[in-house]
């Protein structure tokens, strides 16, 4: 079992100053939170219309290297593939010997991509939410949920450190919890997420269309029934304030009996094999390898499947139903 933790003490980082590197959707909202927490709070970022974003907030922007040398710790919250390259220019020649790194996803640290030096702490505190919602529920008074981690603990304070920040960005109020995880956890549910059922229900969703058109259904109908009428994402919402099958209560009895025969049909052994097999294609570094590959290449694979699914049938009837559904055209 993990632990869980929900409190942390806020007074731990009142006299340090913290360096957000990179103000993007994860970056503003922390930043944000941690300001409204009483925190001191500086921007490391290019020059671009986030920077400008950033001054628009209130907060002093800096270079990365400079906020890195200005801050006694620092939330790398940029893009995982463009991380590595800026921690080994941007942000490696100025840190303390004392120095709090933090990262909100495992993947670098993970698969050795990033080996931060001797002397500094290492911590994660990964949101299981989106930018817009870490800042969303802060306003509310609600809390939310984040995987912690520590890589390196220097300092003998690393775990209070992320329990610490996680209290600044908003994670201890009413409903969040903070859960204890490593990074190499971290990054395997994440990509196991993305190369499992995230995936495959995009593909699912466009071989039923495909089958129910090829029987004579309209694309609008086919549509709406599948996930346009936005039913799709109400269940979601149901699974998680109840409960992946107790939801399932607020089906007609004929849906329930037909998702409880029918479902299990499509969870064959093949299937069963497959989830296992990418666990350990992703355990063994094969993804981070072939994604590597990949982004030095120039994104050949990533261009070509995305040239592919503008052709489908699916994306074209989809891009008229979303202008009618928006009221901008009758049907």
């Amino acid at each position: 079992m993990a632990r869980l933790f929900f409190e942390g003490n806020l007074e731990l980082l009142k006299n340090k100053t913290i360096g957000i590197i990179g103000y993007g959707n994860q970056g503003r909202s922390q930043a944000l939170n941690l300001r409204d927490s009483g925190l001191d709070v500086i921007i490391g970022n290019v020059r671009d219309n986030y920077a400008d974003l950033a001054e628009k907030d209130g907060f002093k922007v800096r270079s990365i290297p400079e906020a890195v040398k200005e801050s006694d710790f620092s939330s790398i919250l940029i893009p995982d593939e463009v991380a590595p390259d800026v921690f080994k220019s941007h942000i490696l020649p100025y840190l303390k010997k004392d120095h709090v790194i933090l990262f909100s996803s495992g993947y670098n640290i993970a698969f050795n991509f990033i080996d931060p030096p001797a002397g500094t702490d290492v911590i994660m505190v990964a949101p299981r939410m989106i930018g817009e919602g870490v800042r969303k529920r802060y306003e509310e008074n609600m809390g939310f949920p984040v995987l912690i981690g520590v890589k390196q603990d220097s300092s003998g304070k690393a775990l209070d450190y992320a329990l610490s920040y996680s209290k600044g960005i908003g994670v201890m109020k009413k409903g969040g919890v903070a859960v204890e995880s490593s990074f190499e956890e971290e990054a395997l549910v994440d990509l196991f997420s993305e190369h499992t059922w995230a995936g495959s229900m995009l593909f699912l969703f466009k071989e039923c269309f495909d089958a129910l058109v090829e029987e004579g259904v309209s694309p609008e109908v086919a549509l709406l029934e599948l996930y346009m009428s936005g039913e799709v994402a109400e269940i979601a919402q149901r699974i998680a304030d109840m409960g992946l099958f107790d939801q399932l209560k607020l089906h007609s009895t004929t849906s329930q009996y037909g998702q409880f025969v029918y479902g299990p049909k499509y969870m064959t052994d093949e299937i069963k094999k497959m989830l296992r097999q990418a666990i350990q294609e992703i355990k063994d570094g094969e993804f981070a390898k072939d994604w590597t590959l990949e982004r030095i290449a120039g994104y050949p694979r990533l261009n070509s499947m995305w040239k592919n699914v503008k052709e489908y049938r699916i994306s074209k009837e989809e891009e008229k139903m979303r202008k009618i559904l928006k009221g901008e055209k009758e049907g």
